[in-house]
């Protein structure tokens, strides 16, 4: 019960209109590639990495990794369209997060960056894990942060179907109610008041319109029955949600179990940590990372 209504919370964040920009820059000596369901900044040189971050993130959750790895890798460091102050664009209206993932496919295609190394957070990673089982082909290795298969085994429980969870996705498809993280659900996203002050803001800034029909999405897309089908390499790296009252042993049982069909997934459980665990155990998400890209 206690990581069904912590991280129920994390599909959704604070929802009001968002700034009419293109896309934000990290770095002065990146190029940024705008299309129209994301857009990318491209730093560093080296092999081609690909981030994707969360629902209603920014990129800047890749920051720190970003810097302490853009002098060996080429960085592509995507933002989805609707997020956190990006303009919405083609995300303005309708289903978000399989028509982003496709778009995202076809540009590692058309880029010439395929067979690619993906890692993503959260609403990220469910992204990445569509397309290691619809384009497996185009990945070489993916990292999944903090991601299920589906989701609304956090609200319906286990015998959650997409078909039982359809009313409920309607209906946040049809709201224009904003809606605001209260107190409890920001201490599920980090620890510090500054990240969570960070995560907070994006939700502002994001699309209502975008955040809602990705939160729908999400709810209704069930990918554990081609789990076993995956022949791409996968890591998950996930939070013990200890610092909000997890008891031992509860995050373990909830990932394992989860992803028990797919077989060879190499399972990473971060201590002391919730939801942004880039935030929070900075230098345990970089040891995983190093460890994923070494292999």
């Amino acid at each position: 019960m206690f990581l069904k209504s912590i991280l129920a919370a994390s599909l959704v964040l604070g929802l009001t209109a968002a700034a009419a920009c293109a896309g934000t820059k990290m770095f002065s000596d990146s190029t940024l590639v705008v299309r129209d369901r994301f857009s990318d900044e491209i730093v560093g040189q080296g092999p081609d990495l690909i981030f994707i971050p969360g629902l209603s993130s920014s990129r800047e959750v890749w920051k720190a990794t970003a810097e302490r790895l853009k002098g060996g890798y080429r960085l592509h460091l995507i933002q989805v369209a609707g997020f956190a102050g990006e303009a919405p664009r083609a995300n303005a209206s309708g289903p978000v997060l399989v028509p982003t993932a496709e778009a995202i496919d076809a540009y590692l295609v058309a880029q010439h960056l395929a067979p690619a190394t993906v890692i993503g957070h959260s609403l990220g990673g469910t992204m990445i894990l569509y397309l290691a089982e619809q384009h497996p082909e185009h990945m070489k290795k993916v990292m999944l942060v903090d991601a299920l298969p589906f989701y609304s085994v956090l609200m319906g429980g286990p015998s959650a179907t997409a078909a039982t969870m359809a009313p409920m996705a309607d209906n946040i498809r049809r709201s224009t109610t904003k809606m605001v993280l209260n107190d409890q659900m920001l201490a599920s996203m980090a620890t510090t008041p500054a990240d969570r002050a960070n995560i907070q803001a994006w939700g502002t800034a994001s699309d209502t319109s975008a955040v809602v029909n990705a939160t729908a999405d999400d709810l209704t897309l069930d990918l554990r029955p081609g789990l076993a089908a995956v022949t791409v390499p996968v890591t998950l790296v996930y939070p013990d949600y200890a610092p909000v009252g997890q008891t031992k042993g509860g995050s373990q049982a909830l990932y394992g179990g989860q992803y028990a069909p797919l077989k060879g997934i190499k399972l990473v459980e971060v201590e002391n940590s919730v939801h942004f665990i880039m935030f929070d155990q900075p230098a345990r998400l970089a040891e995983a990372l190093e460890a994923f890209l070494k292999e």
